[in-house]
């Protein structure tokens, strides 16, 4: 029987942190989550866009249980200061949605860290933010850590000699790049939580190719390609809601599995109903794994209690 959002167990109780939910998957994801009864956490940079987000799932569901924090998943800076805010209250968190992102960026941008800007906001921010949140994870069975990556990821590469891409910059492999090391990071955090003995799990999810907003590559497309891009999406790719489906099962269903990794089950897992993901051979390479968390660790000053 497909998997749908009826399916998620009760989630009253139950805190989930959502990156990047002011549209596309992310917004569906945090909708179906408070449906479900869960307390959603936008953190987002833009908060009238946020407070937008808000008002709209309160239209859906008027209980739920909703706020918004800011953060700027690609600044350093605005990791911390969420991270340390979030400590000082100590409020458990049961869902880690890791699920900002942009794409395509056309021309090569830095960050005031000195970063690649696919790389600061798909991967490197969220490195940082689920290490810094690690020790207020709830300890028990259910509480999840949620990368979203990419079937992009088959065709990346992580150019460690050159992270930033200062040499040699394209769009695409820029974009591949982020959504590869999403991928290992997942893998490779839930190893680490199983030999601490911790019973959180890290689950890797990717939407296919979902109609969303991605398709501004960050804002900085213009009207026209937008809209082509946009297009394009819509033509070949499912709808935000269903690309969404993967991300609610690795971060509610009672039988996902840590370690493991979630998307559409159609041709080429473009688009379809959730199912097991295929991960790439270099994907899955624990050595690559563990040179990419030591480089992680050193970009950005996070070292992981595990």
């Amino acid at each position: 029987m497909p998997w749908t959002p009826a399916l998620i167990p009760p989630q009253a109780g139950r805190r989930a942190i959502v990156t990047g939910a002011t549209s596309g998957i992310g917004y569906e994801a945090a909708l179906a989550l408070a449906g479900a009864g869960a307390e959603i956490v936008i953190a987002a940079r833009d908060l009238a866009k946020a407070g937008a987000t808000e008002a709209a799932i309160r239209r859906v569901h008027p209980a739920a249980r909703i706020e918004s924090r800011a953060l700027d998943i690609a600044r350093l800076a605005s990791v911390r200061a969420f991270a340390s805010a979030w400590a000082a209250e100590g409020r458990p968190i049961d869902i880690l949605l890791l699920n900002a992102g942009i794409a395509a960026v056309p021309r090569r941008e830095e960050t005031e860290d000195g970063f690649e800007r696919q790389l600061a906001t798909n991967y490197l921010g969220h490195f940082a933010l689920t290490g810094l949140l690690l020790p207020i994870l709830r300890p028990q069975a259910g509480t999840r850590v949620v990368a979203v990556a990419s079937i992009a990821h088959r065709s990346g590469h992580i150019a460690f000699d050159d992270p930033h891409l200062r040499r040699t910059y394209g769009p695409q492999s820029a974009y591949r790049q982020t959504k590869l090391a999403m991928l290992m990071f997942s893998l490779a955090l839930d190893r680490r939580l199983r030999a601490a003995g911790s019973p959180v799990r890290s689950i890797a999810a990717h939407p296919g190719i979902a109609a969303t907003a991605i398709a501004r590559r960050g804002d900085r497309a213009g009207r026209l390609a937008e809209r082509i891009g946009a297009g394009l999406l819509g033509l070949v790719g499912q709808s935000a809601a269903r690309g969404a489906l993967p991300l609610l099962y690795a971060a509610a269903a009672p039988e996902a599995e840590g370690g493991r990794y979630y998307g559409p089950d159609g041709v080429w897992e473009i688009r379809g109903q959730v199912g097991p993901a295929r991960i790439a051979p270099h994907a899955a390479d624990p050595a690559a794994a563990a040179r990419l968390w030591a480089l992680s660790e050193t970009l950005t000053g996070v070292t992981y209690p595990l």
